[in-house]
């Protein structure tokens, strides 16, 4: 009686001691949580104040966050929207170039290999919220049995003793024989944010993939659009250089008719025909390039070289007649290798967060349950095999502090670095754009005077050919004013090719195409 009141006294002690092992444990755990909370930085983005301008600056006598017009319209419309939220098929109208686009925009190779880095961010990302769930593995069936002879050194351990007595066999002898089932569990416990920091750097990288793609398609989309304005604008020069070449043969047969009438000299026939070859020299050089160009389109549109066909007239194609630049710190939303550089940042800060998260103790349980047995008619009865383990461990980084305090600082130092990497494309963008817009600026007031030019060029073309044929003008004026005319209207073709090109790149830098 005595007895069992002694071990009832000792079973409340030993309850008593194990609720306040437990309600201690609880606190330490809870305060653990509360000071985790502390460790790491949350990401703001930083304030680069005065060195980030707010608006564009092209050179004026004020700064621009200009309304650019289409090449021949000086109509204002005040309804106007942002040029990077335009969708490029509005941007972009002509139907031909529409369709290469969106060619493009399926077979490209280096859009669909960005595609593929985009599915690989997020499948790492998927696994960085995994690391949140505990790890379970399974042991279905494990087999067991070692073999060892008389003289083997380990027969004086208790367990040969036991299976075999004082006398050994003589011969290979079971030493153990061992069937199990185990289904074993650990996690760790996220006590001072590590897991959450990689779960953030792992969005971060994620989503600098996504934008990734979308700088891979802006720039396509623009790289597309210039290499088609090239295309047309060659079509357009090798017109002029045939018309010209036609001209210069019929200045040619005048020459020589009038050298039969003896009214000029063979050296008139000699400058005329140097001058139709020099026209003539000029188609093969044109259509070089042009199949050159043609070559260059096709790869981007993910194919081997063929013809393109390109019914365009140059004079027909247009940009929506207004829009705006917006302000500069709209590039952070809009243009996607400064939402990169971001986001650089971003996972430079999660790593920080990481690297600090290090320098404290880990905290991890793991468990075990399954079947254990050296007979096998007993091996499925749970009463007499089976087995489960719980633990639980604290792991405190001691001598190898300095190396952890060293790789935080390293951390620190390079999130510092990817805020001014983030700053210098912030910058460069705005210079990208600030360019753009100047550039615009001036070549309409050149595409202005090219125009001008080509008014009179023409006009003195017309004027030598009467002169010509009348007798009041020699072949020299004629070759002048062919050449003159020649060069006037190649030059108003390829500057209203800049223009378009510098449409497409404003639309680009401001980080248009993607949406």
């Amino acid at each position: 009686m005595r007895t069992s009141f002694l071990s009832s006294i000792k079973s409340n002690n030993r309850t008593k001691f194990s609720a306040r092992f437990l309600k201690s444990a609880l606190g330490i755990f809870a305060m653990i949580c509360v000071v985790s909370c502390k460790v790491g930085e949350e990401y703001a983005r930083p304030d680069f104040g005065d060195d980030v301008s707010s608006e564009f600056y092209t050179g004026e006598e004020k700064e621009e966050t200009l309304s650019v017009d289409s090449l021949n319209s000086n109509e204002v419309n005040t309804d106007t929207i942002p040029m990077s939220e335009i969708p490029w098929k509005d941007y972009i109208t002509d139907k031909t170039l529409q369709k290469l686009i969106d060619t493009a925009l399926v077979n490209n190779i280096d859009l669909q290999k960005a595609m593929k880095n985009m599915e690989i961010g997020m499948e790492e990302l998927a696994q960085s919220k995994a690391n949140f769930l505990p790890s379970v593995n399974a042991r279905p069936a494990d087999y067991r049995r070692e073999y060892y002879s008389e003289n083997y050194n380990n027969y004086g351990s208790n367990r040969a003793r036991r299976n075999h007595g004082e006398n050994p066999p003589t011969s290979f002898y079971t030493e153990r024989l061992e069937y199990s089932a185990a289904l074993q569990a650990n996690w760790e416990l996220d006590v001072w944010g590590k897991l959450r920091w990689q779960k953030e750097a792992a969005r971060a990288q994620f989503m600098k993939s996504k934008e990734f793609k979308k700088a891979v398609q802006t720039s396509l989309i623009s790289e597309v659009a210039a290499t088609y304005f090239n295309l047309v604008m060659l079509k357009s020069q090798i017109e002029v250089a045939e018309k010209n070449f036609a001209l210069s043969d019929s200045t040619l047969n005048i020459v020589q008719l009038q050298y039969g009438a003896g009214e000029s000299t063979s050296l008139a026939i000699q400058q005329t025909k140097s001058q139709k070859l020099k026209a003539k020299t000029l188609i093969p050089q044109l259509e070089r390039q042009y199949v050159i160009m043609e070559n260059k389109l096709n790869r981007l549109l993910g194919r081997s070289p063929r013809p393109i066909e390109i019914d365009t007239d140059f004079e027909e194609i247009e940009f929506q007649k207004r829009y705006t630049s917006g302000v500069p710190l709209e590039l952070i939303k809009n243009r996607p290798d400064v939402a990169m550089a971001e986001y650089e940042l971003i996972t430079a800060n999660a790593d920080a967060g990481v690297a600090n998260a290090l320098r404290y103790p880990s905290l991890s349980i793991g468990a075990s349950a399954g079947l254990n047995s050296f007979r096998l008619e007993e091996f499925l009865d749970p009463v007499s095999s089976g087995f489960a383990l719980l633990n639980g461990a604290i792991f405190q980084p001691i001598f190898n502090n300095r190396k952890l305090k060293t790789n935080y600082n390293i951390a620190l130092s390079q999130k510092e670095i990817a805020q001014l990497d983030f700053k210098d494309d912030l910058i460069t963008a705005i210079a990208d754009v600030s360019n753009s817009l100047a550039k615009m600026e001036k070549l309409k007031e050149e595409y202005a005077i090219a125009q001008e030019r080509i008014e009179v060029t023409q006009k003195g073309l017309k004027d030598a050919g009467m002169l010509f044929r009348g007798g009041y003008a020699n072949y020299l004026e004629v070759i002048s004013a062919q050449s003159d005319a020649l060069e006037s209207e190649l030059n108003l073709i390829n500057i209203k090719n800049q223009l378009l090109i510098a449409n497409v790149e404003l639309y680009r830098s401001l980080g248009g195409g993607w949406q």
